[in-house]
């Protein structure tokens, strides 16, 4: 169930209330996850994105929010000014894409797991695509080129610890 189910019938400011909790929770976390990262040589591999199709799952489009603010934070403390602004466009519109995926889906029969990995497909591309981008502008596309693959790693190991933990946090939540 996300915030958006769980709060039909209830006011209006509750429900924003509730919302903007969330999204500064998952904010947290997403930050978090950007800190557990294993150093590459061309920057590190983090599990913030993990978070993010987590949150884009649970939260719906607002989870643009706590994976734009979450990572853009992650890139400051790590020392990596140059890439704020451009994470937080790009991890917005990774949670964004995968949500509205998702949304898209909902109630039909093959909502499930394979939803699910698209979702985290196209968002996950959405992430190397945007990377590249950026880098070709900064530094060339030869420079650009070598962190593709690092951003793949980071995003399967997004999405395989991201559907499991989809299925446990509904599972506990409806108990």
């Amino acid at each position: 169930m996300t915030a958006m189910t769980e709060n039909k019938g209830k006011t209006k400011g509750r429900f924003d209330l509730r919302l903007i909790a969330e999204c500064g929770i998952l904010a947290a976390m997403v930050f978090i996850g950007t800190e557990l990262r294993i150093p590459t040589a061309l920057g590190y591999i983090n599990l913030g994105d993990a978070v993010i199709l987590v949150a884009s799952f649970f939260l719906g489009p607002a989870a643009f929010f706590p994976a734009a603010i979450g990572s853009a934070l992650g890139d400051l403390i790590a020392g990596y000014p140059m890439y704020i602004a451009p994470t937080f466009v790009i991890k917005g519109l990774m949670a964004l894409a995968s949500a509205l995926i998702m949304k898209q889906s909902a109630g039909r029969k093959a909502a499930g797991i394979l939803i699910r990995v698209i979702a985290g497909i196209i968002a996950e591309l959405i992430m190397a695509g945007g990377y590249f981008a950026f880098e070709t502008v900064m530094y060339g596309a030869e420079a650009a080129l070598g962190s593709v693959v690092f951003n793949l790693i980071q995003a399967g190991a997004a999405i395989v610890i991201a559907i499991p933990l989809t299925y446990a946090i509904r599972i506990k939540r409806q108990k």
